[in-house]
């Protein structure tokens, strides 16, 4: 006999359907499994025998031959166990098919029969969705990441009996309802806050105008300064979340196994990778092309902490997600394209060991070798050069409290607002940094005596074309802080200020 039960993996951060074919035809005993199947799905051969026999079904005899649709595409992972023991059950006559059309199946088994989790539920739920499928059958601890998709049954199954059971229609399971607007009501309580930090107000200022634009920043100063500390800081002033970029980073997160249990991630995500990360692990990569530390960072902050000692190879390959918001991986496997539209923070001591030039007592050269870790390139991506100096005694003795990350927030959402306004519809262009060049035309142009002061900036600090782009584009940002239509010549000017930096430290 022959049953086929639906099921799906994950391609990427999308999902695709799987039609698992399950015929039990004469022969001597065996179990075949084609399909293109990885090493974890071979090894499913053993977990559902297995958890057949204890969950008190009849073990099939004869020839089994399990084929995973579509053939040229190889299948990874244990999520296949469930759809392949409820299909041996059925080819065997041990059920009825009635529902097997109607639902996705997904989960791996434990010995004994049990459900666990695996990782992607929520492409795959959004691909059963948009399949048309009733409801989706999925384990325990993936239920509430399944029911994030609106309109979808997610039935959570203990057991491979239990499963069974459902799907003959002897039990009644509920499905899983999730109240999306009390997840994103949920109140914000950081233990970090812009308050805590002592002086530094310049820092906090550019920190503001970045989270507004959604700019990239370099903060560089000696040890100690609170460079790290300030970064930390930068998620508590970021816009809330919408549902649409909430979605597509849970998915990310989902297909790593990083959800930890949240059924949505509301939250915008801070990775902090340490120096000593290979390509793979920052961009992504393995034999099959899978998510990295920028695209975990997606909506949200990469902070990469002394960023001079991680290698140059891996900074240049950042090139591209930072320019375009997305990284393409390609292997022997396949080409991947995942989202990296992320903020990166990065920090840095101004010489080797730690003090400013003036006072250091490396080398020119020392110097200067340290420095050019990092290429001109990769510099002229990063919008806001930021010095932190070092705290001064009266700051830090001082017993007033900063303003709080939760007012500095309301600016940064309201100067948000204006951009969604200027940017309506054009879901490529979220916030000012990332403006096309026609964009800047339009909404950055300059008066005569705002023009002829950024020419001046521009010879005297020898800059490059891609930093003026990038001088306007947060020169737009200080304007809509500021609730102001034109960029003035305050506007401007505090924008150079904040991108001459590398001019000074580098002496380019």
């Amino acid at each position: 006999m022959l049953a086929k039960v639906g099921s799906a993996a994950v391609n990427g951060i999308e999902a695709y359907a799987v039609e698992v074919e399950v015929n039990s035809g004469w022969g001597d005993t065996t179990i075949v499994i084609v399909g293109l199947p990885d090493a974890a799905v071979k090894e499913s051969r053993d977990r559902v025998t297995t958890a057949l026999s204890n969950s008190g079904f009849r073990f099939p005899l004869g020839r089994m031959t399990i084929n995973l649709a579509p053939a040229d595409v190889k299948k990874e992972g244990p999520s296949f166990d469930l759809p392949i023991a409820v299909g041996m059950i059925a080819a065997s006559e041990q059920m009825l098919l009635d529902q097997l059309d109607n639902f996705l199946i997904i989960g791996e088994l434990a010995l004994t029969g049990a459900v666990r989790p695996v990782k992607g539920v929520l492409p795959i739920a959004l691909r059963a969705k948009a399949d048309g499928k009733t409801g989706l059958l999925v384990p325990p601890d993936n239920a509430a990441e399944a029911a994030v998709v609106a309109g979808l049954n997610v039935i959570p199954v203990q057991n491979l009996r239990e499963a069974v059971a459902f799907l003959e229609g002897e039990i009644t399971l509920a499905p899983v309802r999730l109240d999306m607007a009390r997840l994103f009501a949920q109140p914000i309580e950081d233990e970090l806050d812009f308050a805590d930090v002592k002086g530094q107000e310049s820092v906090k200022r550019a920190l503001e105008i970045a989270a507004a634009g959604g700019h990239n920043v370099l903060l560089i100063g000696p040890p100690g300064t609170g460079k790290s500390m300030l970064a930390k800081r930068l998620p508590t002033i970021l816009p809330p979340m919408t549902l649409e970029e909430a979605l597509e980073t849970t998915k990310i997160h989902s297909i790593v196994g990083q959800l930890n249990g949240q059924a949505l991630v509301t939250r915008r995500p801070f990775r902090t990778p340490h120096h000593t990360a290979s390509d793979a692990g920052l961009l992504g990569g393995n034999i099959v092309p899978t998510p990295g530390e920028i695209s975990l960072a997606h909506n949200g902050v990469l902070f990469l902490d002394e960023l001079p000692e991680f290698k140059r190879s891996v900074l240049e390959t950042m090139r591209q997600p930072l320019e375009e918001g997305r990284v393409t991986i390609s292997r022997a496997a396949g080409t991947m394209t995942f989202p990296a539209a992320f903020m990166l923070v990065a920090a840095m001591n101004p010489t080797p060991d730690g003090k400013m030039p003036g006072e250091s007592r490396c080398s020119p050269r020392e110097i200067q070798n340290y420095l050019g870790r990092i290429s001109g390139p990769l510099l002229d991506r990063i919008d806001l050069h930021v010095e932190v100096p070092p705290v001064k005694f009266r700051d830090m003795t001082a017993e007033g409290m900063g303003e709080p990350s939760a007012c500095v927030r309301e600016r940064v959402v309201a100067a948000r607002k204006r951009q969604q306004e200027r940017f309506a519809g054009r879901s490529r262009v979220p916030c000012n940094a990332r403006m096309t060049s026609r964009d800047l035309k339009r909404w950055c142009a300059l008066d005569e005596t705002t023009l002829e002061m950024l020419k001046v900036a521009m010879t005297d600090l020898d800059l490059s074309a891609r930093a003026y782009d990038r001088i306007l584009k947060v020169s737009r940002t200080i304007a809509d802080l500021a609730d102001s239509d034109r960029i003035v010549p305050d506007h401007l000017a505090e924008a150079i200020q904040l991108r001459s930096l590398d001019r000074q430290v580098w002496g380019r």
